[in-house]
Order: structure tokens, then C-alpha cells, then sequence
């Protein structure tokens, strides 16, 4: 028997329409916008404005690497100006190709030579398949292509240490030796200052030619760059004076990245909007924060090896035991290995040793997943303690989604003495 009025699915979305929106343009809160000021920035744009010019007058610029952690405004910085010298080189009549690669997408060497010379397919009409062709054809034709237009070309490699092996950089380093009429210039993006120490000696000298760094933004700057944002997102009065100072503190504290100010302050819009409030408040921005950091944890457990998960679900399990017993008792690395080598015969997983055990334990440490803290014990020697950052049931919820560990959900651990010294 059917009871009540079936919603129809043409009707579903009306209630939601018709709801107020606080936004104007919800794309200006997003990080891959592309804004036409960028506050805190100028001294790196007027530099790298200055090695990039020479390609108005037909020269290859320097190389450069870009480094900074995520959200300190490089990708932005090189966007903007690539955009700037193709519009000036029109103005000149100077051919002036700017071409942004993301190396966490494209990652080898085939891949990343193919979308280089695909940039040049509209005029000459030699595209180059996705796979199928020897590299080295690949390289011959980019070089007939460049040499044919007759223009520089600047190749950005966003997130350049995600190339797999030296070979894609080398084969850059050594093309302008090989072009007649053309020349480029490469501009590489990285999060890791140590990446160019394990590059090949001749890529690493050819390729390193200058460099920059990014620093972080304070929490001051980042107030500047969501006032610049909430002028073109947010309707005018709809956000409380303590939101923007608040959601630049939270940020700034995780190493003055923008991006999450941004995320923050969008998100905490997004959720005053769907409860019909008037107003960004502070407790639109916690609420914020905390669904941002589930989400991210949620994502990060997720895509965890199994041997890492293990270890994870033994550090889960010895916390519901403490918490269950009712003592807030923080456990060693020893005790984790001891669960995780029991569970790890349950699952029919080979046990890695307590050496590597620990090691996948400071990689959880380090995404933010668990707290490991190193402490002395006098005579005793050192131990680690370890303490869940995030929320337990969450956590195990999350887990229980890999058919591996739910045929853990019921297991029972065995009574284990937890010995204080």
C-alpha cells in the first residue's frame, strides 16, 4: 500500500532554486580561478616577469625552477604570466607559445613529448596518437613542428617531480642544441626544495639555471587575499567581520596555504546558504573546517596501501580498548605490532618487521591520519606514543569498506597486559 504524495523528480530541485543564494560567482572561491591581481605576489611576478621577457625578442629565457609549499600562489603566478607575455607577444608580433603541463597527469616520458607537440596540431595538422609511436619519433616530430612555427616556447611542468624518471627532462635540455628556427625554455613547479638533488648530473646543470622560492602566507596576507575574492563572490553584507580574520588563522597555522583559506571560507558560504542563514558566521567556519578535514582524512584512509590499513585498524582496535576500559592511555609502537602481527594472520598478510611497521606509522603520522611523538624513558631508552588525530568510528567505517577488513569487524583482540614504565 503506498502512502503519501511520490515526489516527482521534475519538481525535485525547485525548493532548492528558490532559495536565496549568497553568492554572485561561486567559481571566484575556487582555487583554480584565475584572478587579475594577485596581493602578496609582486615582487615574484616582477622577477620572473624579468628572466621570461627576453622571448619578446625571439630568445630562449633562462630555465627556472619554482618551489613553495601548496597554496603559496606559483601555479597562479606562472598562469598569469603566460598569459600576459602571449597577449604582449601579439602586440609585438612575436610568436610566443606558453604551454602548462600537470605532471601528476602527465607522467612519463612518451606522454609528456606527445602533448608538447599536440600543442602545435591546429596549424600543421600532425597529431601525435596517445600511444603507439617510438619515443624517439615522437621527439623527431616535435622538433620539425617547433622548427615550422618558428617561435619560443615556454613548457611549464606543474608538480615536475611527479615525472617518472630523468629522461622526459633530459630530452628538454638538449632540444634547443637541436632546433634551427625555434627555442624553449622550461619553467618546473615543486612542493619538495630537495628535488633536483636526485636529478642526473647533466639534466640537473642544464635544467637547474635559476630558481625561485615561494614563502607562505601569514595570516594578515591571507585576510588581504579573501577580502580581494569575497568582493566578487559574496553579496555585499553577507559575511560576519570576525568570518575572514578567522578562516586566515586557521590557514595560516597550516602553513599559510591559500588554497585552504579559500576551500574554508567557500565551504562555510555553502553551508550558511543551505540553511537559509542570512550570514557567514564563525560556526559556519568550524563546521567548515571540521567537514574539510573529514573529507581529506576520509580520502587519505582510503587510498592507503593494505599493509598501512592493517596497521592503522591495530592502532583503532588498542584505542577502543583503552577507551573502553576507560583510561585515555596513548600505546607504543610495540603494541601496534603485536595487534598488527595477529591481525595480519588473520587476513592471511604477510607481516612486515617492526622496523617497517614503524616506518608506516610516522607516514601516518606525517598525513595527519595518527599522532606519533617520539618520548624518553630515562634508562630505558625511547618509545614511540601514539594517539588517533581523527575520529575513531569514523575511521573504522572507512576501513570496513575494503572487503579485507570486514571479515575484521567481529574480531576480537586478545587481552593484552599494557605496561607502564
Amino acid at each position: 500500500m503506498k502512502t503519501g504524495k511520490p515526489v516527482l523528480t521534475k519538481d525535485l530541485f525547485d525548493q532548492y532554486l528558490e532559495n536565496e543564494s549568497l553568492f554572485v560567482n561561486r567559481e571566484v572561491m575556487r582555487p583554480s580561478y584565475m584572478p587579475e591581481l594577485l596581493p602578496h605576489r609582486e615582487k615574484e611576478i616582477n622577477d620572473l616577469a624579468n628572466v621570461l621577457a627576453p622571448a619578446l625578442r625571439g630568445e630562449a629565457p633562462s630555465n627556472i625552477f619554482i618551489y613553495g609549499k601548496t597554496g603559496t600562489g606559483k601555479t597562479a603566478v606562472v598562469k598569469l604570466l603566460g598569459k600576459e607575455l602571449r597577449k604582449k607577444g601579439e602586440q609585438k608580433g612575436k610568436k610566443v607559445n606558453v604551454i602548462y603541463l600537470n605532471c601528476e597527469i602527465i607522467d612519463t616520458h612518451y606522454r609528456l613529448l606527445q602533448n608538447i607537440a599536440n600543442q602545435f596540431i591546429n596549424e600543421w595538422n600532425d597529431h601525435v596518437p596517445f600511444t603507439g609511436w617510438p619515443t624517439d619519433e615522437v621527439y623527431s616530430k616535435l622538433k620539425i613542428m617547433m622548427d615550422k612555427e618558428k617561435s619560443v616556447t615556454i613548457i611549464v611542468l606543474d608538480e615536475v617531480d611527479k615525472l617518472q624518471g630523468d629522461e622526459a627532462l633530459y630530452s628538454l635540455t638538449r632540444i634547443n642544441s637541436e632546433l634551427t628556427n625555434a627555442r624553449i625554455s622550461v619553467i618546473g613547479i615543486s612542493n619538495d626544495l630537495k628535488f633536483t638533488e636526485f636529478l642526473d648530473p647533466r639534466v640537473k646543470s642544464s635544467l637547474g639555471e635559476e630558481s625561485m622560492i615561494f614563502d607562505p602566507y601569514d595570516a594578515k596576507q591571507l585576510q588581504d587575499i579573501l577580502h580581494e575574492r569575497v568582493k566578487f563572490a559574496l553579496k555585499k553584507g553577507t559575511v560576519d567581520d570576525d568570518v575572514i580574520p578567522l578562516c586566515a588563522a586557521l590557514s595560516a597555522q597550516e602553513h599559510g596555504d591559500a588554497r585552504r583559506a579559500l576551500d574554508l571560507l567557500r565551504v562555510a558560504a555553502e553551508l550558511a546558504e543551505r540553511t537559509h542563514a542570512p550570514k557567514v558566521t564563525r560556526h559556519h567556519v568550524r563546521q567548515a573546517q571540521n567537514k574539510i578535514e573529514l573529507d581529506r582524512v576520509t580520502e587519505v584512509v582510503r587510498t592507503l596501501p593494505n599493509q598501512s590499513k592493517l596497521v592503522l585498524y591495530a592502532v583503532l582496535m588498542l584505542d577502543k580498548q583503552s577507551k573502553k576500559a576507560g583510561t585515555t592511555q596513548t600505546m607504543t609502537t610495540g603494541e601496534v605490532y603485536d595487534l598488527y602481527h595477529e591481525l595480519c594472520k588473520k587476513v592471511r598478510y604477510n607481516c612486515l618487521t617492526q622496523r617497517r611497521t614503524a616506518d608506516l606509522i610516522s607516514e601516518l603520522d606525517m598525513l595527519g591520519v595518527v599522532t606519533a611523538r617520539v618520548i624518553s624513558k630515562g634508562r630505558h631508552g625511547r618509545t614511540t606514543e601514539i594517539q588517533i588525530s581523527s575520529t575513531s568510528k569514523d575511521l573504522m567505517e572507512i576501513l570496513h569498506e575494503d572487503e579485507v577488513f570486514k571479515d575484521l569487524a567481529n574480531y576480537k583482540m586478545k587481552e593484552q597486559a599494557r605496561l607502564t614504565i
